[in-house]
């Protein structure tokens, strides 16, 4: 995935002739003919593979305690980091759980520009989406001068913010879950994202860009609605993946702890209600363990208290 992105000053990249390849984006600046490195990259190294070969070639050191529990196998799931909310800060571990099954797709590729004294700076931005199609997808933004560094930028950061997905069911509880439990809504600046579970069969009823979102987490039915300056595709995208993040943010009825509830000493039936009066006083005796003269007057109390439920039992 980062020798795609590395590969993208060539001819058809982003970088390239064109601009038709991958993450191209409309009415650019110029079309990379007078770019540096004539189609083999730009700056040092000089297109991929330069310096030592392929970066996937060298041997993961690392440099977290997370990272080394997850090299020494005593991390056995990527589930098992998220049961403790623990902050991932190396995308190797993703690649280590995920690496087989990671799609990546770039989303767009902008230029933005800043006013200094020397003139206007451009640069470029790129927003990466990142997923297995099984229940993980993430979201990368970066910035940089060179369209290739954005991209390896924006993939690492979308490694570093996967999250997981829960699925749920439309109706009865039939085969694999197939779309979001219940209604998430996500926001980001104007614009507001709202899933909508879905029956099977329905599809992704949405815009392209939530689409490719909601496909990389694996959710195969869903209505979408959206409110706000959606043109805004960083905005957009961003919502969408604040909505897919809630899934796991609350707690369905189905989930919840089954309560058990006592019967209080009106409710329980006299045969039932232990003989001992001292057994069931346990905990007066404790609380007033200090002064024997309140213990003789709880004692007497409960034993009284015991009587006339009795009797009004009868």
């Amino acid at each position: 995935m980062a020798d795609d992105a590395g590969a993208a000053g060539g001819p058809g990249g982003p970088g390239g002739p064109g601009m038709g390849g991958r993450g191209g984006f409309r009415g650019g600046f110029g079309s990379g003919i007078r770019g540096r490195g004539r189609g083999r990259g730009r700056g040092r190294g000089r297109g991929r593979g330069a310096r030592g070969g392929k970066a996937e070639d060298k041997e993961w050191i690392p440099v977290t305690k997370l990272g080394r529990l997850v090299k020494d196998m005593k991390i056995k799931s990527l589930e098992e980091i998220y049961l403790f909310s623990l902050p991932i800060k190396e995308s190797e571990i993703i690649d280590f759980f995920l690496g087989a099954s990671l799609k990546d797709e770039v989303l767009k590729i902008m230029p933005v520009q800043k006013q200094t004294r020397a003139g206007q700076r451009t640069r470029f931005k790129a927003f990466v989406a990142i997923g297995d199609y099984n229940g993980h997808v993430g979201l990368g933004v970066k910035c940089s001068k060179e369209v290739a560094t954005a991209i390896r930028g924006a993939i690492i950061l979308a490694k570093l913010s996967i999250v997981p997905v829960r699925r749920g069911y439309w109706g009865n509880k039939i085969g694999k879950p197939h779309t979001v439990p219940c209604k998430v809504t996500g926001r980001c600046g104007s614009v507001l994202v709202r899933l909508i579970p879905a029956p099977r069969g329905t599809g992704i009823v949405s815009a392209p860009v939530p689409k490719k979102l909601l496909m990389m987490a694996g959710i195969d039915d869903c209505y979408t609605s959206a409110r706000g300056c959606t043109a805004t595709l960083g905005n957009f995208a961003k919502a969408t993946f604040d909505a897919i993040s809630k899934t796991y943010s609350y707690l369905t009825p189905d989930l919840w702890k089954e309560t058990v509830f006592t019967k209080s000493p009106y409710q329980v039936p006299p045969s039932l209600r232990a003989e001992d009066p001292g057994s069931s006083c346990g905990h007066h005796i404790v609380l007033y363990k200090k002064n024997k003269s309140e213990l003789k007057l709880v004692n007497s109390a409960f034993l009284y208290f015991s009587s006339v439920v009795e009797f009004k039992g009868r």
